[in-house]
């Protein structure tokens, strides 16, 4: 028993240390694993701190180079407006160098690793998508506009005596209308910059679209110009234009009634007026002109084209500029080759940067006072003396002109507030020649009813009672319209019309109607609203003030119009609403704003539908 016993023993104690021993290996086995393990968790560490590293270095580099280029590229710009070619060509330089470097940095590996990961590679997305546009724009816009500096500089552009350097935009048209196209195109694209969650990223993403839009309105607009200013302002020989000044306390189609006008002549880029005058020079019933069906239908009543009145009754400048054409013509046999329309507001724009202008009288007219004076203030100084008025603001025009047919000393920003009143519809130009109209439809010079598809609610207002409280209008616009799955879609059109005219006496020619066949009192503006709707659009109701309104049918250059016709007590509001069914049509929505005192507030609710 003891020997088997202590075989037994033996036997149990050498498993014992074989299990032992083979513990000892696992454990060795497992630490080896786990050493390397570690090893392989140390080099990923390694390779994502290395790449994070990489990463984080690249972007430092895209974003101090990036910003570097857009501060050149904006330098070059200012310098190529201020006349210094040399200081522009060395920015757009930089501007190009910079770029390039930003743009080595986001095209790397790691950059675009880090982009395609969803939502939290936005910001590196951004960053290369705006990196590529500003390479663009030092490499197709900046650096070939340094070679047209004297065309897009203003100092170059007008010279001395407001004479147009019409040569330099002639040499600069081929590269002004290639840069156009491509800030165009970097202009798209810079408006499609995805949005991220870092708000320093989308700050810069916003001034990046802001500058890129500014460079695309300045070179699109500069390369217009080089394309027909040089015709127009007579480098081919002698150019003759009808001059409307507009007087938008009495609404028309265009702004205002047509209180005065001039005729300039325009020879190698210098222009000269020749005649400077109230309307008093203008007949009632010139012969008439025929512009159309659909304008005889919607404005025939009014003798739009024999009654120089009724001349812009229509939103269209284009008719409004044949129709004085017209009329100049039957009154002196000269038929001039375009017509330019302006107004009090523009002026005031203008005579921020010429400065004040003194009447013989003594008196200052200023940036400040002119529109005032012009559009309020002179009804009341003269009363029924409507003689002694008119003689008045043809002085004022006549020192006006005067002013700005001298010497300009800050050309930059007279292009700057003429740019501004053109952006407004106060300043609109229509050329008889064909080729030229073309380019002209295609800017806000034009002033054109647009003949396409496109969503569209062109509110018109037309002053029935021959007073001037359009002066004293306010006007607010809603247009929203249902979603793009059908067809077609409900749209509504709200106007909103106030009569601020304040308590006092007026004289019957500035609160009272001329014509007065509903018997308001005095103080009540009497005005036609028409509503221009998207082509195809079908009115379903009209309400005025909640109560179902009448209203007369007609269409201008394929869109549907519908005009009523509103009282506007003293002091009141008016809504109008409009309920249409209108097609789902691509394009965004517009909503022109017509010329009038007032900066109304317009509201625009459309989904943009694609085709």
């Amino acid at each position: 028993m003891n020997n088997v016993t202590g075989e037994s023993d033996s036997s149990g104690e050498r498993r014992r240390k074989v299990r032992r021993r083979l513990s000892d290996e696992e454990v060795a086995a497992r630490n080896k694993k786990r050493r390397r393990i570690q090893i392989g968790c140390g080099v990923g560490v390694l390779a994502v701190v290395g790449f994070a590293g990489w990463l984080g270095y690249e972007g430092l580099q895209a974003k101090s180079n990036l910003e570097k280029a857009q501060d050149f590229a904006m330098q070059a710009k200012d310098a190529l407006l201020s006349g210094d070619t040399e200081a522009a060509t060395r920015a757009a330089g930089d501007a190009d160098r910079y770029a390039r470097e930003a743009q080595g940095s986001v095209d790397s590996f790691p950059w675009r690793a880090a982009g395609a990961v969803p939502w939290l590679g936005s910001p590196f997305d951004s960053t290369r998508q705006m990196t590529t546009i500003v390479t663009g724009l030092t490499a197709d816009v900046l650096l070939p506009a340094v070679d047209a500096g004297s065309a897009v500089s203003p100092d170059q552009l007008i010279l001395d005596g407001a004479r147009i350097n019409l040569a330099a935009l002639r040499d600069a048209a081929p590269v002004l209308e290639t840069t156009a196209a491509a800030i165009t195109d970097l202009d798209a694209q810079a408006q499609e910059v995805d949005g991220t969650y870092i708000g320093l990223l989308n700050d810069a993403r916003l001034d990046l679209q802001d500058q890129v839009s500014e460079l695309s309105g300045l070179l699109n607009n500069t390369s217009t110009a080089a394309q027909i200013a040089p015709a127009m302002l007579g480098a081919d020989g002698p150019r003759s234009y009808f001059i409307g000044f507009q007087t938008n306390a009495e609404a028309r189609g265009t702004g205002g009634l047509l209180g005065g006008f001039a005729v300039a002549e325009a020879d190698d880029g210098a222009v000269r007026m020749n005649e400077v005058a109230s309307n008093r020079e203008l007949k009632f019933d010139y012969q008439p002109l025929d512009l159309g069906p659909d304008f005889k239908q919607a404005y025939g009543h009014s003798r739009a084209t024999q009654d120089f009145r009724n001349s812009n009754v229509s939103s269209h400048f284009p008719y409004a500029g044949q129709i004085w054409q017209s009329m100049w013509e039957q009154e002196t046999g000269e038929r001039v080759d375009g017509a330019i329309a302006t107004d009090p507001v523009a002026l005031s724009y203008v005579l921020e940067v010429v400065g004040d202008v003194t009447l013989p009288t003594g008196e200052k007219i200023t940036a400040d006072n002119v529109v005032e004076l012009t559009e309020s203030t002179a009804y009341s100084r003269f009363g029924d003396d409507q003689a002694a008025r008119k003689a008045y603001l043809e002085m004022v025009a006549k020192t006006v002109v005067e002013k700005l047919t001298g010497s300009i000393s800050r050309p930059q920003a007279l292009l700057e507030a003429l740019g501004r009143a053109a952006s407004e519809g106060r300043l609109a130009v229509w050329s008889s020649d064909p080729e030229e109209q073309e380019v002209l439809a295609g800017t806000a010079l034009g002033h054109v009813v647009p003949d396409d598809p496109a969503p569209y609610a062109g509110v018109v207002i037309n002053n029935l009672g021959g007073n001037k409280l359009d002066y004293y209008l306010e006007r607010e616009i809603e247009y929203s319209a249902g979603s793009c799955e059908g067809e077609t879609r409900d749209s509504t059109v709200t106007v909103r019309l106030t009569n601020n005219l304040p308590q006092g006496d007026y004289t019957t020619y500035v609160a009272g109607m001329f014509d007065n066949p509903i018997g308001a009192p005095v103080g009540t503006n009497l005005a036609d609203v028409a509503l221009l709707t998207t082509q195809g659009a079908k009115l379903k109701k009209t309400t005025v003030n909640g109560t179902s309104g009448f209203v007369f049918n007609s269409s201008e250059l394929g869109h549907p119009m519908f005009n009523a016709q509103v009282p506007i007590p003293q002091g009141e509001t008016v809504e109008i609403v409009y309920t249409l069914s209108e097609p789902t049509a691509s394009g965004s929505a517009r909503v022109p704003v017509q010329p009038l005192v007032d900066s109304p507030t317009v509201s625009i609710n459309v989904p943009e539908c694609s085709s």
